[in-house]
């Protein structure tokens, strides 16, 4: 099969069927009573043996609702894991495996969006969280930063993930402007200890939702385009070789997962330029020094289609960037093309591509001070009085 135009780049084809046929006996086929006929149809798959164990964890109100919708529209072959402090929240729960934490702590109640209660439901029930996770290749979770349960859980949800060996990513939304200061901070504060605990950090900030979503879409549409990052991005991945997706996402960082669907002449083009550009994330593949891009077709996709989206892809990342591709023929797709990417190693966070926003510059500001007042506060509580103060005390 001809290589794609980057000679870095390594190549998957996954077509249709089963991926083994049957072994043959210990003596052959030949003498066998149930001999293979000689003109029998052998379908061929370069696709991984085992499909990785993927698992979608919902953190807190935001991830929970995140995963009722990626329930809805039909997503396969995952395991979607629902994480709450609220017994009643959870009952709304379409989530294969619902999980209440903290119920000594909160008992089943809301703790008024307070992070650092629901961190300290989530360290109570770390077994709970270790034994929901067990076995997983690929954990995703996702959350809306800044309030109680997304900001205060889910960093110990990915940390407890990741020292279990699992690739752990986060895939969590940030503040709308109008949501006020004290949130955005919140939403900072969670956003510094994740990174810490995730291998990969893609942060989908709702500020983009208006201005990527139609003047009369309604609010629910608008929110499963957020959605739609992660719903269309994991299949990308399911068809690529986890070792491959493993090398390029461990300890990467910040990321960006962009997806690109056409139907049109130039789809090929199309698709790609999409997924390139990742508007909802608000950032390119360039610079990136890790890229997995995955092409999915009908039987009618060309080479040539497949070509074209390689050299996008390929000339806008770094040039000595490591870049895996994967390309599967689905019947499901014919006349259309999908072009899933995740693009990691960039050189900043989101936290720091926030300073070049002026609001954002503002928000970073006001955290960094009342971090520097809770210090001096620290410090002064410790400082012994002076001995006269203590004199007049001790004999008044």
């Amino acid at each position: 099969m001809a290589s794609s135009p980057s000679s870095s780049a390594s190549a998957l084809v996954h077509l249709p069927g089963p991926a083994h046929p049957h072994a043959p006996p210990r003596g052959g086929w030949r003498n066998h009573p149930r001999r293979r006929p000689r003109h029998a149809p052998v379908r061929c798959s370069f696709a991984p043996v085992e499909t990785a164990r993927i698992k979608v964890v919902g953190v807190g109100g935001g991830g929970n609702n995140a995963v009722n919708r990626m329930i809805g529209s039909g997503l396969q072959g995952i395991e979607f894991y629902a994480i709450n402090t609220d017994s009643q929240a959870l009952i709304n729960s379409q989530a294969q495996y619902p999980l209440q934490i903290g119920e000594q702590l909160t008992r089943g109640l809301g703790t008024g969006g307070n992070p650092n209660l629901k961190e300290q439901a989530a360290e109570e029930s770390k077994e709970a969280i270790a034994n929901a996770l067990r076995d997983s290749d690929l954990v995703f979770i996702t959350a809306g930063m800044g309030g109680g349960t997304g900001s205060g859980a889910a960093p110990v949800v990915a940390q407890i993930s990741k020292e279990a060996g699992y690739l752990t990513v986060g895939v969590v939304t940030y503040p709308f402007s109008f949501e006020g200061r004290k949130r955005s901070l919140q939403a900072l504060e969670a956003l510094e200890k994740l990174e810490r605990s995730v291998d990969t950090l893609i942060v989908i900030p709702n500020d983009r939702l208006l201005d990527v979503a139609d003047e009369n879409m309604p609010l629910q549409d608008a929110f499963l385009l957020a959605d739609d990052v992660l719903r269309q991005g994991i299949p990308g991945l399911v068809n690529v070789d986890f070792a491959d997706v493993k090398a390029v996402m461990k300890n990467s960082g910040t990321a960006m997962l962009g997806v690109g669907v056409s139907s049109s002449k130039n789809r090929a083009q199309e698709a790609a330029e999409q997924a390139t550009l990742a508007p909802l994330i608000g950032s390119s593949i360039e610079a990136a020094t890790g890229v997995v891009y995955n092409i999915t077709g009908g039987k009618d996709i060309t080479l040539q289609e497949v070509n074209k989206v390689s050299q996008i892809v390929t000339s806008l990342a770094d040039p000595s960037a490591n870049i895996i591709f994967g390309a599967v023929v689905d019947d499901r797709y014919t006349g259309e093309i999908h072009v899933t990417i995740i693009a990691t190693g960039f050189p900043q966070s989101f936290q720091k591509s926030l300073l070049a926003d002026p609001k954002g510059a503002r928000i970073v500001e006001a955290k960094e001070k009342a971090a520097s007042l809770a210090t001096h506060k620290a410090a002064a509580a410790v400082q012994p009085a002076p001995v006269s103060a203590w004199s007049r005390r001790l004999f008044s």
